[in-house]
């Protein structure tokens, strides 16, 4: 809804975060734009590289799992979940990149006149040679092993001024490693 043109990139079947990142990079980095707006992760395998991956190519401020957006101006102030159901709200000037957390908002439905109007909208099709890339055959990632990590021992929290706790961490690796 609302949008005045879209591109559909056909890709061979790009199942690494990265290269998706760097397709969509490719794509929009000279594009007007002020926002960027991509899911927290994907559904397959649930990495959520795209997004971040995405900021950093383009150079711009981004904040991940976000859960409510306000736009004032040149800026927008955000609130994203962080872990352990801990929220920090944060700003950011435009242009920006956001990954959007689930639930964000409430999903409107789409009137007969927009479906009709959009109709009429170009969808323009770019392959990835049109947009700059050459793929080979190998591809950014590559996942040699997933599985769960050994259950260990109870997390400690480190506390203090970042100079503090990276302090503590040091000694803490140096104790693991018997330096």
């Amino acid at each position: 809804m609302g949008a005045d043109r879209a591109l559909r990139i056909e890709e061979p079947a790009a199942q690494d975060g990265h290269l998706i990142a760097k397709i969509l990079s490719q794509t929009i980095k000279n594009q007007s734009f002020d926002l960027i707006l991509t899911g927290v992760q994907a559904e397959d395998d649930n990495c959520g590289q795209v997004g971040v991956s995405l900021a950093q190519m383009l150079g711009l401020p981004h904040a991940a799992i976000v859960t409510h957006i306000e736009i004032t101006g040149d800026k927008t102030k955000v609130r994203r979940e962080l872990e352990g159901g801990i929220d920090e709200v944060m700003e950011l000037k435009l242009p920006a990149v956001l990954t959007i957390q689930t639930g964000i908002n409430e999903p409107k439905y789409v009137s007969l006149a927009a479906l009709l109007e959009a109709e009429d909208k170009e969808i323009k099709d770019l392959g990835i040679e049109e947009i700059g890339l050459t793929l080979g055959k190998s591809v950014d990632t590559k996942i040699d092993q997933v599985f769960f990590p050994p259950v260990g021992k109870m997390a400690e929290i480190l506390k203090g001024s970042p100079e503090e706790v990276v302090t503590q961490l040091t000694e803490i690796i140096k104790k693991k490693k018997g330096n």
